[in-house]
């Protein structure tokens, strides 16, 4: 007999036809739950009926003000020009520049059957208010740029963590084979990356496959889309399904698997999206209507509306998570109106105004707006004082915030929470970031309690481990 099969004993054969016979298994089932190693991206089951099965996040970059927006507050105009006694000049980022109150230098009016107060601002968004549910009482925990964006971003303060759209990814997988699971597009007009740059968007310690998808706002989107001339579809097939192979060989038992298999579906998927990719960017072959309903004849407003048609056009293919930002890396290239808040926030609302109302309305009229959670939020508030300059404008505030959400759920109309008498602080229902965090997790249908992550030997999830609310008030 074989030395070879004479010392492979019944046991030994037991142990690895076993092995062999589970690994089987195992592979089958996750499949079927759609958890593949070989495919991280495969839609998953939420773990209950979603409201929604997209989110759009049109970040307001910079910090609008609460006061001037959505948070009327007749208190403050009535007392403008008067000083706020007690208060501490290190609320904001420039303790020696505080000014006395100041009242906003908007119009206000109320709109809809909701009666809902706005400024004005928004001319068209105000339009649409019976579609969008306001919380009035958001806070968060630093008033510098950087740290508010991540934790408005990932739920810390600090890089390293998973952004909402990466978890999001991570919990649900995407419908679409040929697109990014998750994308983010920056303010276009030579402003730059909001503070903390990729850190916002990034995967953290979630598999790299989760991680946004940056397009670029000039030129060709995303790099190395085309194929190469000196390479014909067979040919890169071919040197794709080699490299497959071989990494493949790796994957069983390997303390890196995750991470491998998610490079290997991110070689798929780029392959996938040159064909793919450049027809969903592709803005030009809309009807003129919804051209024009967008804003795309409007030179002050083109940039955003063109980024905001084609998040509407990502998540009808199956694109799970939208990020727009509205505002670059700092102060004026951004909604941060420390000087001359009138001039900041007017210049800016005006290119945001025409296309989200146009995108809430087309959303509306295709049916993806029961579908689809639109999100409008920045990383903070201003103050009710001015600051000092030869225009005077707003410092920064955390302790309160207004964000407005449309769909997926949401009860149009709707009002949640309050500030004080002059929007200085949230002061009646209080939600913070990481109660925001489990509202937008519930309304895709995902416990932010059991959507975790095991790392450093810890069970990790984006609202942390301390208790966080889902405000129910503004579902339908």
């Amino acid at each position: 007999m074989n030395d070879a099969l004479s010392s492979f004993s019944r046991r030994r054969l037991f142990q690895t036809a076993g092995g062999g016979f589970g690994w089987l298994a195992l592979q089958a089932m996750l499949e079927r739950s759609g958890a593949s190693a070989l495919n991280p991206l495969a839609a998953r089951q939420p773990h209950f009926k979603p409201r929604a099965k997209s989110v759009i996040w049109l970040f307001m970059n910079g910090g609008p003000s609460h006061v001037d927006t959505w948070d009327y507050k007749p208190e403050l105009q009535k007392r403008d020009g008067q000083p706020l006694q007690g208060f501490d000049p290190k609320t904001g980022f420039f303790p020696g520049d505080v000014g006395p109150l100041m009242a906003s230098p908007f119009e206000w009016k109320q709109y809809g059957q909701s009666g809902t107060w706005g400024s004005s601002l928004f001319p068209k968004l105000t339009e649409q208010v019976d579609r969008m549910a306001f919380i009035h009482s958001c806070h968060t925990d630093s008033n510098n740029h950087s740290p508010a964006l991540f934790m408005m971003n990932t739920g810390y303060t600090r890089m390293g963590f998973p952004s909402v759209g990466s978890w999001v990814t991570y919990g649900l997988g995407c419908t679409s084979s040929d697109l990014p699971s998750f994308v983010v597009m920056s303010d276009p007009k030579d402003r730059g990356l909001p503070k903390g740059n990729a850190s916002n968007w990034t995967a953290g310690f979630l598999p790299s496959v989760y991680q946004g998808t940056w397009l670029k706002p000039k030129g060709e989107p995303i790099d190395n889309l085309k194929r190469p001339a000196v390479l014909t579809n067979t040919t890169q097939r071919a040197q794709l399904d080699l490299m497959a192979q071989l990494n493949r060989h790796g994957l069983p038992g390997s303390p890196i698997e995750n991470e491998l298999a998610a490079r290997i579906e991110s070689f798929e998927l780029a392959y996938r999206m040159q064909t793919a990719a450049p027809e969903a960017f592709d803005v030009e072959n809309e009807p003129e209507h919804i051209r024009k309903l967008y804003g795309l004849d409007q030179p002050h407003c083109a940039h955003m509306a063109a980024q905001c048609l084609m998040a509407r056009r990502m998540v009808e293919r199956g694109v799970r998570f939208v990020q727009i930002y509205s505002g670059g890396m700092e102060n004026q290239r951004s909604w941060d109106g420390h000087n001359d808040l009138k001039g900041n926030h007017s210049g800016f609302a005006a290119e945001v105004d025409q296309p989200f109302a146009g995108l809430l309305a087309d959303l509306a009229q295709r049916g993806l707006l029961e579908d689809t959670l639109v999100v409008c939020a920045g990383e903070f508030g201003r103050l009710p004082v001015s600051q000092k300059g030869a225009k005077p404008g707003r410092d920064h505030n955390p302790h309160a915030f207004t964000a407005w959400l449309a769909g997926g759920g949401i009860k149009g109309g709707a009002h949640f929470g309050a500030t004080d008498e002059i929007g200085h602080k949230a002061a009646v229902d209080k939600v913070s970031v990481r109660d925001f965090h489990a509202t937008l997790l519930h309304a895709l249908g995902l416990d932010h309690e059991r959507l975790s992550f095991r790392f450093q030997g810890l069970d990790q999830r984006l609202t942390g481990v301390e208790h966080s609310r889902v405000v129910e008030e503004i579902f339908a």
